[in-house]
């Protein structure tokens, strides 16, 4: 048989018009030099060290062992999304039916199912810069154009009411934020959140609330855009808090009158989530299991309050103290490096030269991504401390 590296057949435009995921291209460069037998820490890809708790395995174990594997409704288990309800009500003081809640496979899914129901071929939709990367592909895929707005420190890298007075036009449909973000770790201020909920509204647009991050929020009780109104999208997922990435779980909360569109949609597109998943699901909302999410989540908080303030004295610029989330963005020209104020360069040499891999700005937008780089502390404390003294030998620290 022929070797071929061209498609035999020709491919959709769509395809051309999403960009390489560059943290998991670095990641596979991290990989190899480990096969050469180099030690790695990775800070790189986003995703928790810690792992479903027992309790959620053992639902899972007892789901299959019962044989409860078959397709669920496409919106979920009533069950699951009776249990997300009590819990907004429980952690968020916000009342939700469970019949507005959609379950889907990831956060992934959740956020194509809503681009495919709100976005029309050349619709605009405003989200800031920088941001997660899959957040425009999203739009892309669904024939939209992302307008990546400049965010900088001064707006904690976030799309602000203000973006939204001055940009809106008669394309735009709708904005999709982040809150806290990837891959600031910064959240929107409630207040702001709010102004940006009534400008869209008043234009007879729609607001996405991309939420994954909530229950990792650090220094004040978080708030869900739902305080705002049963209009606004909200998407959230079992993989951050609840530690459960690979399980592909998330879920929508969308306006009663949008259920049955979304629900037509999951039916076509996904049937229904994994219904293991589901069923293992249930029992992250048991008290004992909450304890441990919450155990964790001041894990995660101190390794925030170490991480940050060792960035700086290896001569990175935190701009915005991360609220939420797991990571820091880090202005990167300040370093005592060649490399300094190239974050695609100075993450290379910092892979190479330290075995440490940071990711560089360029996955998150096209403002100032050569000056950013974006550290991930969802690592254990030690790699972390381990981390820092590899870099600080790298830039004349020690």
């Amino acid at each position: 048989m022929n070797s071929v590296t061209e498609p035999l057949v020709r491919l959709a435009a769509r395809v051309d018009s999403i960009q390489p995921f560059y943290v998991m291209e670095l990641a596979k460069e991290a990989a190899l030099l480990e096969r050469e037998g180099r030690d790695i820490i990775h800070m790189g890809i986003g995703e928790p060290d810690f792992t479903a708790p027992e309790p959620v395995i053992e639902a899972a174990a007892n789901a299959l062992r019962r044989g409860v594997t078959q397709y669920t409704s496409a919106l979920g288990l009533h069950a699951l999304r009776e249990a997300i309800s009590a819990h907004y009500a429980s952690v968020y003081g916000v009342s939700v039916d469970p019949a507005r809640i959609v379950v889907t496979a990831g956060a992934s899914a959740a956020l194509l199912l809503a681009c495919a129901a709100l976005v029309d071929r050349d619709d605009e939709v405003l989200m800031p810069d920088p941001c997660y990367p899959c957040n425009r592909h999203f739009v892309i895929a669904a024939e939209g154009r992302p307008v990546m707005v400049p965010a900088g420190p001064a707006e904690r890298f976030q799309l602000t009411a203000a973006d939204v007075d001055r940009l809106w036009n008669e394309r735009t449909r709708g904005v999709l934020l982040a809150s806290p973000s990837n891959p600031t770790g910064t959240s929107i201020e409630p207040a702001e959140l709010e102004r940006i909920v009534k400008a869209v509204r008043s234009r007879g647009g729609f607001t996405i609330v991309d939420e994954i991050y909530q229950g990792l929020s650090y220094d004040a009780k978080p708030v869900s855009a739902l305080s705002y109104g049963d209009d606004v999208i909200t998407v959230n997922s079992f993989s951050k808090y609840f530690n459960m990435t690979g399980w592909r779980l998330g879920w929508l909360v969308v306006p009663p009158g949008m259920v049955s569109a979304f629900e037509k949609l999951a039916q076509n597109l996904f049937i229904c989530a994994s219904a293991l998943a589901q069923h293992a699901a249930l029992a992250c909302f048991e008290p004992q299991t909450i304890a441990t999410y919450e155990a964790r989540r001041l894990e995660f908080k101190r390794r925030r309050d170490f991480i940050a303030p060792a960035l700086e004295s290896l001569g990175f610029t935190v701009p915005v103290m991360p609220d939420g989330a797991f990571y820091v963005y880090a202005d990167c020209s300040t370093v005592n490096h060649a490399a300094a104020g190239d974050s695609s360069a100075l993450t290379k040499a910092m892979l190479h030269d330290a075995g440490v891999v940071l990711v560089p700005g360029m996955d998150f937008g096209t403002h100032a991504p050569k000056q950013y780089i974006r550290l991930s502390y969802a690592t254990a404390y030690p790699k972390l401390e381990e981390a820092v003294e590899r870099l600080a030998r790298l830039f004349g620290r020690q």
